[in-house]
Parts: structure tokens; C-alpha cells; sequence
């Protein structure tokens, strides 16, 4: 992550799911930059799901999540967009300033899932992505659906 944004794209099996359909995501990270701001609003027309992460060391990061947030939404007026809520950095427990709690109940109020994860010690990392897949794949079916009422 640091000071650049980057791009992942990479196809998950979509976990928790009679189903051996893929869900292939596309992921820009920001790095929380202000920098990346203009360039999000051209990248991102119409989100599907939302994962913002936060360090769990530093209150800034988590206080700019409502920022990001509203800014994400801001793109689908008039529809729900689900997402996650992950903070990273478990493995700092010294230097923690963001109690899960907190994190939680903001999380919930927005309605994105929460997690907290180490990336260093690859703890619960890929369980954010999991659930976004998840998600992203409800989504995709509740349209097929509408779709396939239509016809």
C-alpha cells in the first residue's frame, strides 16, 4: 500500500455458496489519499461493493472511512452499496487506538460488515474479500433474476 494507490484484479470462488461460480474483483486502493480522489471519481462510475480499510493505529485513518464512504456512495444514489469495514494492523496491540467496538458499531450503523486483520501475520486476511464476493455475487444473482422475470 504506502504512498501510492495500486490496482489488484484477481477471481475468488465464491465461498459459503452451493455454487462453483467465480467473482472476479476489481480493487483500487487509494492509500487513503486525496491524490487519488479525482481519479476515483472517473474509475469508479457505479460501484458494486466497498471495502475500506483503516489502521487501527491511527484515528485519522479510521475518522476518514465516513469520508470515503460518503464519497462511494455518492456514485449509486437511490441504491444500497455493500461493503466491508476492515481494520488492519491487529498486530500492533500496543499502539492500538481504534477499539473494535468503535469500529463495529460505525460499521453497523453504515451497514458494511466489519473485520479486523494483520496483513503481516496473514491473520484473517482473506476473510473481508470472502464476504465481498459474497456479497457482489447476490447482487449479480438478484439481477439475473429480475432479468430472467422480464423474459
Amino acid at each position: 500500500m504506502g504512498a501510492a494507490g495500486w490496482f489488484y484484479y484477481g477471481s475468488l470462488r465464491v465461498p459459503d455458496l452451493d455454487t462453483e461460480d467465480r467473482v472476479e474483483l476489481f480493487i483500487f486502493d487509494s492509500a487513503g489519499k486525496e491524490l487519488f480522489s479525482e481519479m476515483l471519481d472517473k474509475l469508479w462510475e457505479s460501484p458494486n461493493v466497498l471495502c475500506l480499510v483503516y489502521d487501527v493505529t491511527n484515528e485519522q485513518s479510521f475518522s476518514n472511512c465516513s469520508r470515503w464512504l460518503e464519497k462511494a456512495r455518492s456514485q449509486t444514489p437511490g441504491t444500497s452499496l455493500p461493503g466491508v469495514l476492515v481494520g488492519n494492523k491487529t498486530d500492533l496491540t500496543g499502539r492500538r487506538v481504534v477499539e473494535t467496538a468503535q469500529a463495529q458499531a460505525w460499521a453497523l450503523g453504515q451497514g458494511l460488515e466489519c473485520f479486523e486483520t494483520s496483513v503481516k501475520e496473514m491473520e484473517n486476511y482473506e476473510a473481508p474479500f470472502h464476504c465481498l464476493a459474497k456479497r457482489f455475487h447476490q447482487l449479480y444473482r438478484e439481477k439475473v433474476e429480475v432479468f430472467h422475470a422480464l423474459v
